[in-house]
Order: C-alpha cells, then sequence, then structure tokens
C-alpha cells in the first residue's frame, strides 16, 4: 500500500502565499518539509483575468472555478467529494466547480507518501480534507477582502454565499468573477478561520455524484473509447507461463484475413495490428504459435504452496513485538493453532487493460486511463527513446483501478507494439478478458501461521501471527522510486525505513495492529516470492488478506473457549471503544443471537484500517448441494467525519460484493 499522508500532520496544515507573476496569487499549504516543494510550486500561468491560488485552482472572471484534479476518478467518488469540500469552504455551488485532470507533473502534483504523483491508498479524501478546506477558506477570505476594499468597508460586515460576496448592512453584492483581479493584489492572510462543522453546508450531505449523468448518457470518455483519426487496433497474446518467451510464429493465415495491417513480435508476446479490434483478434486466434515456456513450464500451485510453507519455519522480520510472548505462552492454559491460505486474486476492472499509442521520432502521446500518470510518462520514454518532457499522457476515467492500474506493465507492451507498426498513427491496444485475468499482477498468495495461548477465561493471553508471501513494496520501492528516495526520507518514510529493515508494512498490515486488547503479541513477516508470479498491490491491499485470517483465528479461540463469537470480541474491545461501538451496533442490527431456518448462519467480523472501524454481520445459507447463498450483510461503519454519507454507502457495497466475489469465485492457480 501506498502510504496515506499523516493526519496529524495535514491537520496542522496552515495556507501561506506569495505574490505571483501575471496578477495571480500564489499560495502553498505548509504541510511536512517534504512537500514544500510540490505546494510552493507556482501554478502553470494564468491569464490576468484568473485568479490562480495555486496549481490546483483556479477562479475566472466568470466566477468559474477550476479544481484541477491530481487524484483520478474509478468509481470511488473522488470527483464528487473534492470538490465538495472546496465549495464547502470557499462557499460556492457545486454547480460552479468544474473538473479538470492534472497532466503528468511530479513538482506540482505529487502524493507525499511516495514522491510521485499517484491515485491510491485511500489517500484522496483523507489526505486533502484539511489542505482543501484551508485553500477554499483562504481564497474566500480573499475574495471577502476584496469586495471590502472596492466598497470601503470592513470586511467584518461582509459575508461570502454561492459564489458572491454580500455586504450586510447595504445588501450590496459582487459575484466572485468580479472580484478575482482585486483579490489576487491583496496580502494574504497568515492564517484563516475555518468553518465551524456545524456550519457546513455540504459536508456531510448526499449530494448526487457529480460524474453520474455523463456516465449514464454515455459522454464519460474511458481509454477504451478513444478514437483517433487513422488509428489502428492490436489484439495481444502473451506466453501463457510467466516468464516464457516467443519461439516460432506462423502468421500466414492471420494474415490473409481482410483488414489485417501487420503481426508484430516482442520477446514475451504476439500482438495482431488491424483495422478494428474484431479483425485484430480474427487474427490473433488465426496465429499458429509455439512458446518457449522457460524454467516455470511445470510450476504448479502446489509447488508454491510447499514453497510458502517451509519459508513459514523461518524466523520472519518484526512487524510487532509486544510484551514476553514466550513467558506468556508457557503459562497458558490452552495453546491454540491454525494455518490460513489465500489465493492469488486477479483485479478483473470492469474497463479491460488498454492503452492507445502514438510514437513520432521526437514525441510520443499515450490515451489510457491510469492511477499513475508519471510513471507511465516514464515507462513510455524508456520505451519510445525519448525524454520525458516528449511524452505526454491524456489521462482519462478508470473503469476500475483496485491498483491494476499503479502498474505501468501494458504500457511498456503498449509503446513496445506501437514502434513497430508500419506507417506509424495511433494505436490502441486492448486485451481480451482471457487475457486479462491470465496476465494480470495478482494480489499475492499468502501463508499465515497463528499461535494463542489462552487463559482459564478463555482469553488470548500471547499470540504469534507469522505472514509468509511476497513483498510488493519491496518490488515497488526498489523498480519504481529510485529517484524519490531522497525526497521520501525528507518526508519521514516510516514505509521506506521498515523496507530497509525488510519489512513490508503493507503485508502486516491490518495484522500488526488488532484492535483487540491482547497483552503479548508478536506479528513478523517472512518475504517468499513465488517463481515467475507477478504480484501486485489489490483494492484493500494488506487489510483484505490480514483481516480475514486474524478474524477467522478470532472465531476458533472463541470456539476453542466456547464462547459466543460477537461476545468473545466485544469482551476484547475494553481499550477500543470506537470498534466496540460500531460491532455492538452491528450485532443489533442484524439481530445476533435470534434464530435462522435449518442451513444457516451469521458471521461476525471487526475491521480497522485507513482510520475507519467496520464491523459485519454476514447471513449465510448453504444448500444441500453445497450451494452457498449470502442474503443480507449489515455494515455499520466508523470513518469520522464523513464528507458524502451515499459515496461511502457504496463504497461499502461495492466492497462487500468484491469480497464475496473473491471468497467464492476469484481463485487464480
Amino acid at each position: 500500500m501506498i502510504t496515506p499522508m499523516s493526519p496529524t500532520l495535514s491537520r496542522r496544515s496552515f495556507l501561506e502565499a506569495s505574490a505571483a507573476a501575471g496578477g495571480g496569487l500564489l499560495i502553498s499549504f505548509s504541510l511536512p518539509a517534504s512537500l514544500a516543494k510540490q505546494l510552493s510550486a507556482p501554478p502553470p500561468p494564468a491569464p490576468p483575468s484568473e485568479f490562480a491560488p495555486n496549481a490546483f485552482i483556479r477562479i475566472d472572471s466568470a466566477g468559474q472555478v477550476t479544481l484541477v484534479m491530481h487524484k483520478v476518478e474509478m468509481g470511488q467518488g473522488t470527483y464528487t467529494a473534492m470538490p465538495m469540500i472546496l465549495a464547502e469552504e470557499l462557499e460556492a455551488d457545486l454547480s460552479q466547480v468544474r473538473l479538470e485532470h492534472a497532466p503528468a507533473d511530479d513538482t506540482r502534483y505529487w502524493e507525499p507518501s511516495f514522491g510521485v504523483q499517484e491515485t491510491g491508498g485511500s489517500t484522496s479524501v483523507r489526505g486533502n480534507f484539511e489542505p482543501l478546506r484551508r485553500a477554499g477558506a483562504t481564497a474566500r477570505t480573499m475574495l471577502v477582502a476584496a469586495a471590502a476594499a472596492t466598497w470601503k468597508v470592513d470586511p467584518n460586515a461582509c459575508r461570502a454565499e454561492h459564489g458572491t460576496v454580500i455586504h450586510g448592512p447595504s445588501g450590496r453584492s459582487l459575484g466572485y468573477g468580479a472580484l478575482v483581479s482585486t483579490a489576487a493584489r491583496l496580502p494574504v492572510p497568515g492564517s484563516v478561520a475555518l468553518k465551524d462543522p456545524k456550519d457546513f453546508r455540504l459536508i456531510g450531505t448526499s449530494v448526487k455524484r457529480l460524474d453520474t449523468p455523463d456516465k449514464v448518457d454515455g459522454t464519460t470518455q474511458y481509454g477504451i473509447d478513444v478514437r483517433l483519426p487513422g488509428m489502428k487496433y492490436a489484439s495481444v497474446a502473451a506466453c501463457p507461463v510467466f516468464g516464457g518467451k516467443v519461439g516460432a510464429v506462423d502468421d500466414t493465415k492471420a494474415k490473409a484475413i481482410p483488414g489485417v495491417r501487420q503481426v508484430v513480435r516482442l520477446d514475451d508476446a504476439v500482438a495482431v495490428v488491424a483495422d478494428d479490434t474484431w479483425t485484430a483478434k480474427k487474427g490473433l486466434a488465426a496465429l499458429d504459435i509455439r512458446w518457449d515456456e522457460g524454467p516455470n513450464a511445470t510450476l504448479s500451485t502446489a509447488d508454491i504452496v510447499l514453497q510458502l510453507e517451509a519459508a513459514s519455519r523461518k524466523s520472519g522480520v518484526v512487524g510487532r513485538d509486544e510484551g514476553d510472548v514466550a513467558k506468556a505462552m508457557a503459562g497458558a492454559v490452552r495453546r491454540v493453532e491454525a494455518i490460513y491460505e489465500v489465493p492469488f486474486l486477479a483485479h478483473a476492472t470492469m474497463e479491460p487493460i488498454n492503452c492507445t499509442v502514438h510514437v513520432r521520432p521526437d514525441a510520443c502521446d499515450l490515451w489510457l486511463g491510469t492511477q499513475v500518470p508519471t510513471f507511465t510518462q516514464t515507462a513510455a520514454a524508456k520505451v519510445a527513446g525519448l525524454p520525458k518532457s516528449r511524452v505526454q499522457v491524456h489521462n482519462h476515467y478508470l473503469g476500475g483501478g483496485f491498483g491494476r492500474r499503479l502498474e505501468v506493465d501494458f504500457v511498456i507492451q503498449a509503446v513496445g507494439i506501437a514502434k513497430q507498426v508500419d506507417g506509424g498513427g495511433p494505436v490502441q491496444v486492448l486485451w481480451s478478458r482471457e487475457e486479462d485475468i491470465q496476465h494480470d499482477m495478482y494480489r499475492p498468495y499468502y501463508y499465515d501461521r497463528f499461535i494463542a495461548g489462552l487463559d482459564a477465561g478463555g482469553r488470548p493471553v500471547a499470540w504469534t501471527h507469522r505472514i509468509v508471501g511476497s513483498s510488493i513494496e519491496a518490488r515497488v520501492i526498489s523498480e519504481l522510486f529510485p529517484k524519490n528516495l531522497r525526497v521520501m526520507r525528507a518526508g519521514g518514510m516510516h514505509r521506506l525505513g521498515a523496507m530497509i529493515k525488510h519489512l513490508d508494512l503493507d503485508a502486516v498490515e491490518g495484522a500488526a495492529e488488532p484492535p483487540y486488547a491482547i497483552p503479548n503479541i508478536r506479528v513478523d513477516f517472512v518475504r517468499q516470492e513465488p517463481p515467475g508470479v507477478r504480484t501486485a498491490f489489490w483494492r484493500g491491499v494488506g487489510p483484505t488478506h490480514n483481516i480475514f485470517v486474524v478474524e477467522s483465528f478470532i472465531d476458533e479461540l472463541a470456539a476453542a473457549a466456547k464462547q459466543d463469537p460477537f461476545e468473545y470480541r466485544r469482551a476484547l474491545l475494553e481499550r477500543s471503544p470506537r470498534a466496540k461501538a460500531v460491532l455492538e451496533l452491528a450485532a443489533a442490527q442484524a439481530g445476533w443471537g435470534k434464530p435462522l431456518p435449518p442451513g444457516a448462519g451469521r458471521g461476525i467480523s471487526l475491521l480497522h484500517a485507513f482510520g475507519s472501524y467496520i464491523a459485519q454481520v454476514a447471513e449465510v445459507a448453504v444448500s444441500r448441494q453445497g450451494e452457498v447463498r449470502v442474503p443480507r450483510v449489515v455494515c455499520e461503519v466508523d470513518c469520522g467525519t464523513v464528507v458524502n454519507p451515499e459515496i461511502v454507502k457504496a463504497q461499502m457495497e461495492s466492497g462487500i460484493i468484491f469480497g464475496m466475489t473473491a471468497a467464492l469465485w476469484g481463485e487464480i492457480t
């Protein structure tokens, strides 16, 4: 997981400003030292008729507010929640706010976690809540001051509402557009007052998603929708074995199909380029390809499990070590052990993997939906043999990301294909669903070994949890972030420090800090990479695996203690009132303890991750034929301040469906 900005630091944020050229204004969010370079960078030059507080916000003479979105929209509601936060403090109507994709630019739009421009790790709303509020409040304060200066009245006699400044005693008013030029020349306040939450008019309301109308009528443009003059289409087949290469290719039949223009060969894949996608797919099916499957040709899931099991016998890098586990275990009345395995999982984004590329001798353009615009730019530049400045990324809405579009493997492939296309021109490379699943970068296969010691009352007095599997962070930091190590250290990146010690904090997240009162606990991680299998971040990252195994083990401890799973958990939450509250509410709403029909039961679980506490109760029915149905799930959430309840609800509902899909049908072997 990419680490979110420290909530403590963001809440200490304040705004400072300095004059900018062209009648504009530069306001930098004064955050951790690592952010100074990014947020003191001037915005792109604005016309004199615009008020440009920073690289993220512009207000023009018509009063329209443009929010440059350095985060991408992939269904999570960012393109509604973030404008709501800004408009709340700016006292503008949402109808006045338009959104604009940020260009690929690490100097202005980088996320402080790793010093790069990205969307991931649940950082968009949490990480930008305070900065956006302060940006809006500062702009509002300056616009009010501009109106007061125009009228020669006390600013305290003026108020802002709905994009207008009103002078209370006289009733005079001026729209923001009429004030931007004056506001840009005024001294900037060293501090601004934020609204009292009780006065919020937008934050906390279920504003309808701003992106819904265009998605309903089909005008929203995803990467797959790109159409360019003279564009060709490519379908791809990669070696079915990871690490394999292309052997021999007979393309005689493929080239005989009308509309097939070319067959392109890469080291590990073959592409058919045609006039349309369907023809490219037909041409691909007509190829006779012999693969050199390489050293992993006979690798099986069973082989991988044996390697993980053997690695679980080794000591790992400590993620948490509290109390005296050995002493407590020796004095325990009962010892409970368990082993859990969770499989590889594919992302299966709704929008298949695609990338449209136009390579020219002196430039390269890419059209796609990506969570990492600057990674995309860097990867494309390397393959195209061009400087980054000559590569332009045209980012789009994402038809699902889930971490898959944090990767650039398909970008590298697409640029490699486009470079070989005769006559040049743009090429859209589109993976089939089968190719997408087979050549995904999966959530790792994990092997977890638990041991707990119980006292006479059945409570855990000792707990050990060994996690064995891939380290995604080790790959990401070593491959993608070498240039940013200095920036990350300056930003106090504890994840970097952990990786120096070979600890992957993503791998232990959700396991190292359970909400339960366990006096003696040790959690460690053993890195064991499966040969040739590519792994990557997957929706919810570490907690998707760790919460499942931790909660399953809690159930086993409750069973060993002959106690109700809900009551057992509640008794361990005396030091976590927020966790206890959501657990109790979920149980009450679900009717915990009430009888169910034969073949049905309830399960309960608790999560603490990303600053939120979530409890769920699932009603599950199993038929005599073994068919599993989940007729009802009750979910209670405490995520602190809620910007938009409907967005939170949508995230919970989609997460529940996503999780059930993974549990019942998602296993990759």
